[in-house]
């Protein structure tokens, strides 16, 4: 389900619950200052829980989406720098180097399913293929010097770095929200602002208040939503240091 769609369906359902209050008829007998003050204090305690929850979900959401938007810069700068390992090592590394250039074409379509590169789609099946692939054309290389053999093992490093990011970027591809949070979270602002529409007067006003309110916490769930699925929707993480990448190290 898109964040688009969840974020209406919980301004829907925010906004209804302020509504269901302002329509409700509260008793002449519930509406003394005492059962008023216990009302505004339970809000108040439901209020300040859902204020600190939303607070925390956006925070971490953005400092996660902050380091794999600094694991993908990194990562392009890792492909350049075993390209030229690869180049320095000599004409016997000209067949990892083009493995290279195909691992990195289908990593970034695996992470950006929207970006195409050169010479037709690529199918899913291949995708860990090549990257087996480049680590044993690497690895069985035959050096004949002290240079070859320092590039060698440095080629073998950081394919094992780029590896380990290259995991943890399709890991966190899928996000990490959890469904029965968000729901007692919606459940949460749903009450609170019926409790919000329970003693308010009914004009424009009021209704108007609790549309910017109720549009106000929908937006703040989008935004989490958007910032836990960093590869897709309007808030996605640029694919631009890998095609860089794919780019500079193309023959």
């Amino acid at each position: 389900m898109s964040s688009t769609l969840i974020a209406v369906l919980v301004f829907a359902l925010v906004f209804s619950g302020a509504l269901a209050g302002v329509a409700i008829r509260v008793p002449a007998h519930h509406r003394d200052s005492e059962t008023r003050d216990v009302v505004k204090l339970v809000m108040g305690l439901v209020a300040t829980i859902s204020a600190l929850v939303l607070s925390l979900l956006i925070a971490s959401t953005h400092s996660s989406y902050e380091v794999q938007e600094g694991e993908v810069q990194q990562l392009g700068a890792q492909i350049v720098q075993l390209d030229a390992l690869l180049a320095r090592y000599g004409p016997d590394a000209k067949d990892s180097r083009a493995q290279l250039r195909r691992m990195v074409e289908l990593e970034l379509v695996r992470l950006w399913p929207e970006v195409r590169p050169e010479g037709g789609a690529v199918h899913a099946s291949q995708y860990y293929r090549p990257a087996e692939d480049l680590f044993a054309t690497v690895g069985g290389l035959t050096p004949t010097s002290e240079a070859q053999r320092s590039n060698q093992a440095r080629a073998l490093e950081l394919m094992s770095t780029m590896g380990t990011t290259i995991r943890l970027l399709y890991e966190q591809s899928a996000g990490s929200l959890s469904w029965p949070f968000l729901i007692v979270l919606v459940f949460w602002l749903a009450a609170l602002f019926l409790g919000f529409g329970l003693y308010a007067g009914r004009n424009a006003t009021v209704i108007a208040a609790l549309f910017v309110g109720a549009l106000t916490v929908a937006g703040a769930i989008f935004l989490i939503l958007e910032m836990g699925r960093p590869y897709s929707g309007l808030m996605q993480i640029s694919s631009a240091p890998i095609r860089h990448a794919l780019a500079e190290i193309s023959p």
